[in-house]
C-alpha cells in the first residue's frame, strides 16, 4: 500500500480540511498503536478501550496519520488526522477502494473447519505462478479483512481472503465487501452452533459467501455435504465440487496417511503423486479445495505438487514438537469444535508409537445448549486400546469425562482439571511424559493450552 493522505481523505469522505497534510504518504494500516510500521495509518477502534486514547502513542511509534471519530472532541491539531463518522466503516470503505484500485482476482475462503489451512494451501499453489497476498494469521472478520486488503502490494494479482463467521449477515457483509471471483466453502460443522442452533442454519449462513460472488464467478465447495448440495441448486454461478465421492468434480482416488505427511492421488491427474506435510486424512479435502482453485486459475499440476509439499501453514495450527522428555507433541491449540476434535483424535489413534498415546482436550467453546452432548460425543473416538490416557480441561469437559466413565474407560487414566488449573496440568504432564509417548493438545483458544505447550516443549 502506498497512498497520499489526500487520496485517502477523498476515498473515505473525510470531514475536515487537510490541505497542509495532503502529501503525507501512508504505506500501511494498523489498529494496534504498539506494533505498527513507520508510515502507517492508525485506526482508533472502539473495543474494550477507546482507540482514541492511543492516537498519541501511535504517532510516537511512527504513524504517519490517524483517523478520528467526529463524535470525539478534536484537540490535536499538530498531527495529520482524518475526521470520519466511524473509523471502522472508514477502514472498510478504504479497503474496498484500494481493492478496486489494485484490481486483483479475489479468492474468498470460509468453512467450519479447515479454512485457514485451505487459505494457506491456495496461496501456496497460486504463488508458484502469480503474485499473491493472503490473510495474515486469522485476520478474518470485519476488521481483519479490510486490513488484509490494505496491506496488498501494488503488484498483487490474487488476494486470498479468509472469512470467519459467528452470526448471520457477517459473511454477507464480507462477501459484498470483496466481491470474490472464487468463493470456497470447506465444510459445514458444529462451530458456533450456540448462535445458529442447527447445522442447517450454519449452512445457510455459510452460503452468504456467495452473496457478493461475481456473476461470472465460481463456488468451490464440499460436494460430500448434502446441506451444501441442496443450497447450490439455485446458484446461477458455476460450481466445482471437491470431496471423496466419484461424482465430485475433483476427488482423491487413494490416500496414504503417514506419521508426518499424507500422500494421495487425484482423479484429474492420475499419474501424479501429491504430498502434504501434515497428518490427518481430513486435510486431503483442504488440499483438494485448493487444487480446484489452482485449476481454475491455470496452475499446472507440477506446480501444485511442489506447492503442497512445501506449504507454509499459519502458526498455531497443527504442528509437531518434542517435549523436554522427548515425547512427540501434536499441537492444535488455536481452535476446536466437535468435527475437528474427532478428526484429529481419529488421526492420532493410528499413528505408530512405542509408548502411550495421550490426549489433552480442552473445552470447545460457543456450542450453547448442545455443549454437553457434543463434548460427550468425543468419546466415540477415544478407545483405551488406542488412546491410553486423557487429560480434560474446563467445565464442559466434565461431560466427556462422565461419558468415558460410563463407557468403561479406566478411571485412573482420566485426569480432569478446571480451566484455571493449567499449572497443575502442566506439572502432571511433565511428570508423566517419556520419550516413547505421543501427546495431543487440542482446545478452543480461550482455554489457552498454548501456555501448556510452551511449558512442556523442548526449548
Amino acid at each position: 500500500m502506498k497512498m497520499k493522505l489526500a487520496e485517502i481523505a477523498s476515498a473515505i469522505n473525510a470531514q475536515n480540511e487537510i490541505e497542509q497534510w495532503k502529501n503525507v504518504e501512508v504505506t500501511s494500516v494498523s489498529f494496534d498503536s504498539r506494533h505498527l510500521e513507520k508510515g502507517a495509518l492508525f485506526i482508533p477502534l472502539q473495543g474494550a478501550h477507546d482507540g482514541h486514547q492511543y492516537v498519541e502513542t501511535a504517532f510516537t511509534n511512527g504513524a504517519a496519520a490517524s483517523l478520528w471519530a467526529s463524535d470525539h472532541e478534536l484537540t490535536d491539531h499538530q498531527h495529520p488526522l482524518l475526521v470520519v463518522a466511524d473509523p471502522l466503516k472508514a477502514l472498510q470503505q478504504l479497503g474496498k477502494y484500494y481493492l478496486r484500485k489494485i484490481n486483483p482476482l479475489v479468492v474468498a475462503v470460509t468453512g467450519s473447519n479447515g479454512k485457514t489451512t485451505t487459505k494457506d494451501m491456495i496461496a501456496s499453489i497460486l504463488s508458484t505462478q502469480l503474485n499473491v497476498t493472503k490473510t495474515y494469521a486469522n485476520f478474518n472478520n470485519e476488521i481483519g479483512v479490510p486490513v488484509t486488503l490494505l496491506n496488498m502490494e501494488s503488484n498483487t494479482e490474487v488476494v486470498v481472503v479468509e472469512m470467519g463467521m459467528d452470526r448471520f449477515g457477517q459473511l454477507d457483509f464480507l462477501s459484498r465487501l470483496v466481491s470474490p471471483d472464487i468463493a470456497v466453502i470447506t465444510m459445514i460443522g458444529e462451530a458456533h452452533i450456540e448462535f445458529f442452533g442447527t447445522r442447517d442454519k450454519i449452512a445457510d449462513a455459510k452460503m452468504e459467501i456467495t452473496n457478493g460472488l461475481k456473476e461470472d464467478g465460481t463456488l468451490v465447495y464440499n460436494g460430500d455435504e448434502p446441506l451444501l448440495n441442496e443450497r447450490v441448486k439455485e446458484l446461477p454461478q458455476q460450481t466445482v465440487r471437491f470431496g471423496r465421492q466419484l461424482d465430485d468434480d475433483i476427488y482423491a482416488t487413494s490416500v496414504n496417511d503417514g506419521n508426518r505427511s499424507i500422500e494421495f492421488k487425484v482423479n484429474k491427474w492420475p499419474d501424479e503423486d501429491f504430498t502434504i506435510p501434515m497428518v490427518g486424512e481430513y486435510n486431503v479435502n483442504n488440499a483438494l479445495a485448493a487444487m480446484a482453485v489452482g485449476e481454475r486459475l491455470h496452475i499446472t499440476p507440477a506446480h501444485m505438487k511442489d506447492a503442497l509439499a512445501n506449504v507454509e501453514l499459519t502458526e498455531n495450527r497443527v504442528e509437531w514438537f518434542k517435549s523436554k522428555a522427548g515425547a512427540q507433541i501434536l499441537s492444535d491449540v488455536y481452535n476446536s469444535n466437535p468435527t475437528a476434535a474427532k478428526q484429529v483424535l481419529k488421526t492420532i489413534a493410528v499413528i505408530p508409537v512405542d509408548g502411550k498415546r495421550i490426549a489433552v482436550l480442552g473445552d470447545m467453546l460457543e456450542l450453547g445448549d448442545a455443549a454437553p452432548r457434543l463434548h460427550a460425543s468425543l468419546a466415540e473416538q477415544i478407545d483405551p486400546d488406542q488412546i491410553q490416557e486423557v487429560y480434560l480441561v474446563g467445565k464442559e469437559m466434565q461431560y466427556l469425562r462422565d461419558k468415558l466413565l460410563q463407557d468403561g474407560y479406566p478411571a485412573e487414566a482420566i485426569h480432569y482439571y478446571q480451566a484455571d488449573q493449567l499449572d497443575q496440568l502442566t506439572a502432571d504432564l511433565d511428570a508423566e511424559l517419556t520419550a516413547k509417548d505421543m501427546v495431543l493438545l487440542k482446545a478452543s483458544h480461550g482455554i489457552h493450552l498454548e501456555n501448556v505447550l510452551a511449558a512442556i516443549k523442548e526449548q
